[in-house]
């Protein structure tokens, strides 16, 4: 895989506490916690995205309104069914 190189411009505190937990989890670098970061935060929406398919899906063919509970249920259950 190819990495292409971009810039990023950082607060001097914000750059800290990067350090602090660059330092407190192990990782090798910046960098690698920056990667690791952005990767999370990319499952973290595909998560959502796939949580509304499964909402409209469901809601689209109830012939009642879902409640809160059962939605709840459903949200904490969706990682399952992907």
């Amino acid at each position: 895989m190819v990495t292409e190189m971009i810039s990023l411009k950082l607060e001097g505190n914000f750059l800290k506490e990067i350090d602090k937990v660059v330092q407190k989890e192990n990782y090798h670098n910046r960098t690698e916690f920056i990667r690791n970061a952005l990767r999370e935060k990319i499952d973290k929406e595909k998560y959502k995205e796939a949580m509304e398919e499964i909402k409209k899906s469901i809601l689209g063919k109830a012939k009642r309104k879902t409640t809160e509970e059962e939605y709840e249920y459903m949200r904490e259950n969706a990682y399952k069914l992907i």
